[in-house]
């Protein structure tokens, strides 16, 4: 047999089987490395991708959840939408249902909405003025009077009267509407009393008239009875005296009354200071005084009338009807102070005006009743358990005549401790109405 040698022979070089052996084993070896090499990235890569995956699937969740997020927010808004909607259709319906006119400017004084009513009022359009500040309204004709009665800046006004036209009459209240503490601008309020004016002046006349009618034959019942009490229509018995002074003393009230009727007929009519004059305020005051010290006398209380050191200037008043008020404040001053008790009044010079102050140490106002002490017919309760005459017009018809001249009127008072009435008048200029 042939023998065949163990080296292969290759053109270029010899390698043995050992060498090709050694050769498989490193490259085998190496393969093998790189697949673990590639095993291992595949294994980190597929640990990457399910990490990506997990982070992909949680950032789908949460834009899901953003999502719904976002539509409940949207639906919320949407709610909150109509919601405002129905309450501005709700708020403007019942502006332009209701019975009173109503104007809303905003804080720079621009008028942003009418209601039919005002409308009405003006006899003009929303179109024509919506937009306009007040002072531009104020060049409208029917404008005009409202809006020099509101004043530049739109002032507090409450239940005030206007004559718009002749024939109507409102009653204007402003009011300003907030946010927070933020002014967003003002509501002002017409509210017609045209009807009640009229009804309020036929009750005026029906008054006056009445009073009139009664006055006569109350006065000649009066110098019918004062002739009989003097004797000059014969002798009457002691029995008879009491029975007709009694009668005299109730035909004088009914006479005042009838006195203080008339008062307040003339004060709605806007007829009640007739003859003002330049006088000293102070010789009125010590006139009316010296009238009441027997009174005051006859029941224990100390009176005195407390003079300024300085030279008091003189007032356009009407003598008759500023003596009136004192009357009726030292009247009501010492019929409700108890014996022992004390009455002071006393004047003082301001700046512009001159002040008299009346304190009494008497039973006072109840605090729950001291609100309508200036109005008609008032009486407080605790006076009326005391005393049963009186009208309740007295006070009514002082501010009023007060407030005529151009000064104001006030008090305060603590039940069972007394009260102090204040009056001012200003002496600078004239301004009686």
């Amino acid at each position: 047999m042939e023998v065949i040698s163990k080296k292969i022979i290759t053109p270029e070089k010899v390698i043995t089987p050992e060498q090709l052996d050694l050769f498989i084993k490193k490259a085998t070896a190496k393969l093998g490395e790189k697949i673990k090499e590639l095993e291992k990235s595949k294994t980190e890569l597929e640990e990457k991708i399910k990490e990506r995956m997990a982070e992909i699937e949680r950032r789908a969740e949460e834009l899901e959840k953003s999502r719904i997020a976002l539509m409940n927010i949207l639906e919320d808004v949407e709610e909150t939408r109509r919601r405002a909607e129905e309450e501005r259709d709700k708020t403007l319906t019942i502006i332009r249902t209701f019975a009173d006119g109503l104007l809303v400017f905003d804080k720079k004084n621009n008028l942003l909405l009418i209601n039919p009513q005002a409308e009405d009022f003006l006899k003009i359009k929303a179109e024509e003025v919506v937009g306009k500040s007040i002072s531009e309204l104020a060049k409208i004709s029917i404008f005009t009077s409202l809006s020099n009665f509101l004043g530049k800046k739109i002032k507090k006004i409450f239940r005030e009267e206007l004559r718009l036209k002749k024939n109507l009459v409102v009653e204007v209240t402003t009011t300003p509407f907030l946010r927070g503490k933020e002014k967003l601008g003002v509501l002002v309020i017409l509210h017609d009393v045209t009807r009640e004016k009229v009804i309020e002046r036929l009750k005026t006349e029906f008054v006056s008239l009445s009073a009139h009618q009664l006055r006569t034959p109350l006065s000649a019942i009066k110098w019918t009875l004062r002739m009989l009490l003097d004797g000059d229509l014969g002798k009457i018995t002691k029995e008879q005296r009491n029975f007709l002074e009694k009668t005299y003393r109730s035909n004088e009230r009914m006479i005042s009354l009838i006195n203080d009727l008339l008062n307040v007929a003339r004060i709605e009519e806007g007829r009640y200071i007739f003859h003002p004059t330049f006088i000293h305020l102070e010789k009125v005051v010590q006139s009316v005084t010296n009238s009441f010290k027997e009174e005051a006398k006859r029941k224990n209380i100390r009176f005195q009338f407390k003079k300024t050191e300085k030279k008091l200037p003189k007032v356009l008043i009407d003598e008759e009807k500023i003596r009136l008020v004192i009357e009726n404040l030292l009247d009501n001053a010492i019929r409700y102070t108890f014996p022992g008790g004390q009455v002071t009044i006393s004047i003082t010079l301001g700046k512009k005006e001159i002040e008299l102050k009346i304190q009494d140490t008497g039973v006072g106002i109840p605090k729950d009743q001291q609100g309508r002490v200036f109005t008609k017919f008032f009486r407080a309760a605790n006076v009326m358990r005391m005393e049963t005459e009186g009208t309740g017009l007295g006070l009514f018809t002082a501010k009023n005549i007060i407030e005529a001249h151009g000064g104001k009127i006030w008090f305060g008072s603590k039940e069972g401790k007394g009260s102090t009435f204040h009056f001012t008048l200003p002496f600078k200029s004239s301004k009686i109405k």
